[in-house]
């Protein structure tokens, strides 16, 4: 029998290990199998790796993924926008999937907090058939009623996975929270969230945008994308002198919006305090446990903020990024942002440079 091979999380903390499983060569009703092309190393990725999320081990990991269909399953013959689907196509797909029954989905319209809901290289245990259910490998299997979309022949693969899943993730954060036209933004952070944050809220309509992060070449990036300004944490290590500047930058009173997506709770302690009076404040890059914070509950009623949180995307918010990445300059930003090239044998060496914030956007290419 043929095989595969794919990179598993089998303990946190641990080098991934190489694991090879049967390939697979069949698809049941609605299923499909595609050969991995490109995948995205995602921050979430290393939250997992050091157990912040509870995951069933071991899990091949891996959720921004482009790869080509090798075969259909009965019945399925169309992807998400009613586009016909052939052996061969190049396609990406929505990270999770939904019941579409339970109370979040039905009643309360919150499917990103479907009680059943299972990501694509996070929720599925290895060890069980068809085992291969995360990017980091050669081939994927996805499940009936995954939102396939097969990618137009202008957008590039690279775009695709430079965007990952932060493009996606900001989109639906910027619905929740909203950004009006003229608005003051500050974002924190300039890893892939904040990057799509940034072009999310310049193609909103903010007109002054302040980005902080770090290290310099993410902040260059964030010029790129849009950022105004910006304050490099590792120069600027004072958190009173960030506060300073950003207020010196929104001409005294703060931002209209702030948008957290670094993924330390230091971050929102910092942030809460740079919205204006009745501003909103929204946490994004939360996505994983790592840790509490503690904060004056004062500032929230004294400058009459509005909190929000988000989690996730919906397969709408896929189909919004795909279709900005049509547009030619956020696709050559996002194509762009890959700097990081390495083979799936590699993964540890990938997975180790996304930690350590030596490149721009990371992927394997199996």
């Amino acid at each position: 029998m043929s095989t595969v091979k794919a990179a598993v999380l089998t303990a946190y903390e641990k080098p991934l290990e190489m694991r090879e499983y049967p390939e697979l060569t069949a698809a049941g009703p609605g299923e499909a199998v595609v050969r991995v092309d490109i995948a995205g190393i995602c921050g979430t990725d290393v939250h997992l790796w050091l157990g912040q999320l509870p995951v069933p081990l071991p899990v091949v990991l891996g959720h921004e993924t482009v790869g080509r269909i090798e075969v259909l399953g009965e019945g399925l013959n169309k992807d998400w926008r009613g586009n016909d689907l052939r052996v061969g196509d190049r396609v990406a797909w929505a990270s999770s999937l939904v019941c579409g029954e339970c109370y979040y989905c039905r009643v309360k319209r919150q499917p990103t907090r479907c009680v059943a809901r299972k990501a694509y290289g996070i929720s599925y245990c290895a060890d069980h058939e068809p085992h291969l259910r995360g990017g980091y490998a050669e081939q994927i299997h996805l499940r009936a009623g995954t939102a396939i979309f097969r990618i137009p022949e202008h957008v590039s693969s690279d775009a695709v996975v430079g965007a990952g899943c932060g493009l996606a993730t900001a989109i639906h954060g910027v619905e929740r929270c909203g950004v009006e036209w003229g608005d003051t933004v500050i974002v924190q952070g300039t890893g892939p969230v904040g990057l799509g944050a940034i072009a999310v809220a310049k193609q909103a309509g903010a007109t002054k945008l302040l980005a902080i992060g770090g290290p310099p070449h993410r902040l260059e990036l964030a010029r790129h994308f849009g950022a105004d300004e910006t304050i490099d944490v590792g120069a600027m290590t004072s958190v009173e002198e960030r506060r300073k500047l950003a207020l010196e930058f929104t001409g005294g009173f703060g931002a209209d919006v702030v948008i957290e997506c670094v993924g330390y709770p230091d971050a929102v302690n910092e942030g809460i305090e740079l919205p204006r009076d009745g501003g909103k404040f929204l946490v994004l890059g939360q996505y994983a446990n790592a840790g509490n914070i503690a904060f004056n509950p004062h500032t929230i009623t004294r400058k009459q903020l509005t909190l929000q949180g988000s989690w996730g995307f919906e397969p709408r918010h896929v189909d919004r990024a795909l279709r900005m990445l049509e547009i030619p300059k956020w696709h050559d930003l996002f194509a762009g942002e890959i700097t990081a090239r390495y083979k799936l044998a590699e993964a540890n060496d990938a997975l180790d440079t996304v930690r350590n914030w030596r490149a721009g956007k990371t992927v394997l290419i199996p």
